[in-house]
């Protein structure tokens, strides 16, 4: 049984988001790219590519998540290569959504972006990302033109684009619900 109730649901079935993470060392970027698709989760996306390199902890900790607290529609494809994802998606008429702190601001594109793209595949980078991935883009989006976090800059990205609905996300396959409160913790498990 649901603890979601039917109005806090939010079915975002208007676009398809996806995350291809870029850069990904395993032994320093563990913990970041771990963030990366935790946001992307919780945050209304449908899956993530993690470009060139396999890491099945990732994997793991993320299908721990998925298990305990639900969204299991949501896939981390690992040791991908970024450029076939990229040709995939523009086959299928998605927009390629590069978040760089050198592109232009979200405040104005984001709506182009709205009324455009059904389907989107966000990249995000961990180091210097090639000069191909600004060129092969539709959009090199900018978070503000300060260095930052690409976690931070992903989840603006994604508030921007649903309007904040994916904060009241509910995971109808959840074994866990956080019950707001406000000033306890409170969680109830489904029996």
């Amino acid at each position: 049984m649901s603890l979601c109730p039917e109005d806090k649901h939010i079915q975002l079935l208007n676009k398809n988001v996806y995350v291809l993470r870029l850069g990904h060392r395993p032994r320093r970027d563990h913990r970041v790219t771990t963030h990366v698709a935790l946001v992307s989760r919780a945050f209304g996306a449908k899956g993530m590519f993690l470009a060139y390199v396999r890491d099945p902890s990732i994997i793991k900790s993320i299908n721990k998540v998925i298990d305990r607290w639900g969204g299991s529609y949501f896939k981390i494809i690992d040791g991908v290569d970024p450029l076939n994802i990229i040709k995939e998606f523009k086959n299928r008429n998605a927009c390629i959504v590069h978040l760089t702190m050198y592109g232009l601001s979200i405040d104005k594109i984001i709506n182009d972006i709205n009324s455009k793209c059904l389907e989107i595949l966000v990249i995000v980078g961990a180091e210097k990302v090639e000069r191909i991935f600004y060129e092969i883009s539709d959009y090199n989006i900018a978070i503000g033109n300060q260095p930052h976090s690409e976690v931070s800059a992903l989840a603006i990205f994604l508030d921007r684009l649903w309007k904040g609905v994916e904060l009241e996300l509910c995971f109808h396959d959840a074994k866990y619900y956080i019950i707001p409160t406000a000033k306890n913790k409170v969680v109830r498990k489904v029996e």
